[in-house]
Formats: C-alpha cells, structure tokens, sequence
C-alpha cells in the first residue's frame, strides 16, 4: 500500500499557495544578501521548468547542475521535480576524469553550470560520447548569460501547466556516495524516500519556524535532504552560504537568527578555533546536529559550556534517510560516541552471518524502511537494486548496541584489516587516539606486512600549537587501552588528512599516501 500517493512535482507550487509571503531561501552572492518568498521561489523555478519543458526534458530525464552552494541548486531541483525529471547536483571538486564518470553514469539531457566550471566540465564532456552531448545552461550573475534570462524572464508556467504522469517510487535525485573506499556509485532516491524522510525529520528534528543554516555542499545528501528539502515541505527558512568561512559563519548565525545548524567534527572545530568564538553570540540556535562522525566529547562540552549550544548527533547515509539514528541532547554525554537510537519508521538488525545479535555482540548494520533508496543507477538497465531479497539494506558498518537500546558504530567492514589472523576495525583505534592530548584529527589504515600480513598505520594531525607532537607517548596511550595487536605499527604525524566533502577521511587516497610513504623511507616512522 502506498501512504504517500503523491511526488514531489507541485510541491514548490503547493507550499507557495501555502505560505506564499513566507521566506524560502536567503542567498548571499557578490557580497549582497537576497531573500526569495515561497511565491518568489516558484515562480523562478517555474520559469526555468518552462525551459526544460520546451526543450524536451521529461519523466525519467536527468538535468544536472555544477555550481557552488546557492539559489540556483534549489531552482534545478523543483523545476525538474516540476517536469517530471531527474534532478543530479554534480560535485564540483571532482577532477576531469571524476566528472566524465559522473556524467557517463547519468547522461543529463540538460546541465546547468556555473561559468567558472566550464572548464572543468569542457575537460569531461571532451571525452563523451556523441549521443551523451549536452544542452548547456550557464549561470553567470546577468541577463547576459542563458540561464539568468530564463529566470529573469516574464514566461511563468502556472501550476500543473506541464502534466506529467509520476510514481512515488520514480526518482527523485541521483545522489553520488561519498566513494571514500572506492569510486562514487549513484544512489536513486525516490519521490517517496524524500517524504518518509520528511516524516522522519519533523518527528526529531525540525519545527515550521525554524531557520537553518546550511553550510554543507548541496551535492551531498546532509546539504540537500537531511534538513534543506524537508524545512521547504515544512514552510521554514534556509539560509545559504556558497561556501564555508567560520568567520562568516559565526557571523551569520547571530545576524540570521539561525535555530537549528548541521555539520560535521571538522567544522564544529574550525568554529571553536576561530578567533571570532569568544564574542560570537549563539542563543538563537535550539540545537545543533553533527554527523559524518563520532563528535569528540571535549567540542560537545566546549560548545556546552562557553556557548549554551548542546548537540544532537545521528547516522545517515545516502543511500538510507539521510536520517537514521538519533541521539538527544539529554544523552550527548552520558552516551558519548553513540549514534543513538532508531529513527521513528526504521528498523534495525546487526547481523553475523545470519544471526541476529544480541546487546554487547558485533555484526553489520542492517536497515529496513521507505527511507532506504531505490537502488542504484545504471545506463544501461536504469537501476539495481541496493536491498537483499528479504529488504534489508547491507550497511557495511559494522555496529552493536547496549542494553538500553543505544547503537555505536564500531567500524567499516571495508575498512577491517586482519592482522596476525585477528579482526581490527580502525573505527576503535581511532576513537581512543582522539582522546590523547594534541591529536586533532586522525584515521587508522591497514597496510601489507611481510610479519604480520597487514599492520595498522595512524595517520594523525596534531592541534595547531603543538610542536614536537610525542609519538611515544601515543603509543603508551594506545597500549594502554587496546589489545596489542591493535596498536598501529607506525604513527605518520601530518599537516592534513585528505577529506570528502562530508567532512570524511578518503581512507584509498590517505591509504596510497602512506604506502608511497612506507616505501620511499624503508618503514621508518615518521
């Protein structure tokens, strides 16, 4: 039985009937601050579904955009849910040859890009196909350039103008993952995914009157569907900024009277190490949210404490949610390094080998529920599917849970190494190296080893202040609290770990850095 019959195709137009004065969205662009009305918004997003319409765009047709957070993203996204399409936000920090695998994947009709990606994107699409060639909108800032006409034009399409014939299982978005162990797969999320996440959100999370501030990219689910998307369905404000500074940001959350923010560690961290922090004034926010990773408890208390900001932290990914796990402010510390427990219509298994485990017993995170999206997207077939044949959803992570109910997420299964004939999972590594002294950021690779078959390897980067970082005294630390065959073989002391832009450790190219390393110094530690 279907609960949600219906897509998200007059969604934009529905809320502006709804809420029509109401600010949608405020962008900040050349230094100048514009704010859009619900109405506004639709009737922006309606022009440019005009133009996709006139151009052939339809059910099942992808339209993508390469562009920096902004206005633009979120128009893309409902005009295309307007003419039935698919919407495909395309990460402009890939390389050439990143993009052309992106592209080759979802062959756009249309792309919107921002003038100064089109040399990325000349780079790629040289290598395409005749019949992958695109139709080309460019985002410039003036009517001189094709895609601002379109907006600024008088042609308005007025609701349901373009009938489209949609399923709430059609996709809605093509999402990429985050490909922090391999390449990027792309995750069809369906019209109906968004709306139960929604559901999922409102429960938690999000109130009508909120007002969010949305650093994070929105090519990536946690700055599209964690909060974005479902404070529009809602009636809220989002508030953007095309790219992050923790000087602005700071700056921001006062001046927009922001009330709910979302990041991940590393941003949480750049804030508290501003020098704005100690003047810059927080009491709008109810909450912030932090995902991506275990939030260290010494920001939870800082933020606390300095700030009055206390956190809620969860587990998503976007082939599930985004929202999955959440854990309340009332448990932050009392269940630090939690992921919390289930969201509302979400089940959970951890599984081993086909038994279910019981408190205390580690397995692979399973899930099942409407959040969990529709496969994966192929050329060729359209989509696989991303569930097994009973509708479980194989994580990869491998978690367990207390007595109360409360998850921790104890490693990636793609990330375990086996040394010595035992199981490691570097999640555990790292979360104890975290608690020493001038360890800011760090991730634990398993490497070939001639003795051993593979040795731990902690990639680490130390706080700003600290000189002569104690190698030694890590070790003794890590002794002290793992089992010998966990303690990493060698500690590699960094100026930075190479991150994803969520805020994650890409553990293949941190893992080729360290070989090369290894090799070039003859195992030496470093």
């Amino acid at each position: 039985m279907e609960v949600f019959g219906a897509t998200l195709t007059d969604l934009a137009a529905r809320r502006a009937i709804y809420s029509p004065q109401r600010t949608a969205f405020v962008d900040f662009q050349g230094g100048k601050r514009f704010e859009y009305s619900y109405r506004h918004f639709d009737e922006r997003a309606s022009r440019l579904a005009g133009f996709l319409n006139e151009v052939g765009v339809g059910p099942g047709d992808r339209v993508g955009i390469l562009a920096d957070n902004g206005i633009e993203h979120l128009e893309c996204c409902f005009a295309s849910w307007k003419v039935g399409a698919i919407h495909v936000p395309l990460n402009w920090r890939s390389s050439a040859s990143e993009l052309l695998h992106l592209l080759q994947i979802t062959t756009p009709k249309v792309i919107i890009i921002q003038e100064r990606f089109k040399d990325l994107l000349h780079r790629a699409s040289t290598a395409l196909k005749s019949s992958q060639k695109m139709r080309i909108l460019t985002i410039g800032g003036s009517k001189e350039y094709e895609y601002d006409a379109i907006i600024a034009g008088t042609s308005v399409i007025p609701p349901r103008a373009v009938t489209v014939k949609t399923n709430p299982r059609d996709t809605a978005v093509i999402l990429f993952t985050g490909g922090t162990t391999g390449r990027p797969k792309a995750v069809c999320i369906s019209h109906e995914n968004i709306a139960w996440n929604t559901l999922n959100t409102t429960i938690h999370d999000l109130e009508e009157d909120d007002r969010f501030l949305n650093v994070l990219p929105l090519f990536h689910t946690g700055g599209l569907l964690v909060y974005t998307v479902p404070l529009f369905i809602l009636g809220g404000t989002t508030v953007l900024l095309r790219s992050f500074d923790a000087h602005v940001t700071l700056k921001k959350l006062d001046e927009e009277k922001i009330t709910v923010f979302l990041s991940v560690p590393t941003i949480y961290r750049l804030l508290l190490e501003c020098a704005d922090w100690g003047r810059a004034k927080l009491n709008h926010l109810r909450f912030c949210t932090s995902g991506g990773a275990a939030l260290p408890l010494d920001l939870i208390r800082r933020y606390e404490e300095e700030k009055g900001v206390c956190f809620k932290q969860g587990f998503g990914m976007t082939e599930f949610g985004p929202g999955v796990f959440a854990l309340s402010p009332q448990d932050a510390q009392r269940k630090a390094g939690s992921i919390g427990r289930p969201n509302f219509f979400v089940q959970v298994r951890i599984d081993n080998e086909g038994r279910e485990c019981k408190a205390g017993q580690e397995g692979e995170l399973f899930l099942q529920g409407p959040s969990c999206c529709s496969g994966y997207f192929t050329p060729e077939s359209g989509r696989f599917e991303a569930v097994d044949e009973n509708g479980w959803f194989h994580t990869g992570d491998i978690a367990v849970h207390d007595e109360e109910g409360f998850y921790y997420i104890v490693g990636r299964k793609k990330d375990m190494y086996i040394s010595g004939g035992e199981n490691v999972y570097p999640h555990e590594i790292e979360d104890i190296a975290l608690g020493y002294e001038g360890v800011r950021y760090c991730a634990v690779i398993g490497l070939p080893d001639k003795q051993w078959g593979e040795a731990g390897h902690l990639a680490l980067v130390p706080e700003n202040l600290t000189k002569n970082f104690d190698i030694d005294g890590l070790l003794d630390w890590l002794r002290q609290r793992l089992a010998h065959y966990k303690v990493p073989r060698q500690i590699h002391v960094l100026p930075s770990l190479p991150l994803s832009a969520a805020g994650k450790v890409m553990k293949q190219e941190l893992k080729r850095k360290l070989w090369e390393m290894q090799t070039d110094a003859d195992g030496e530690n470093y």
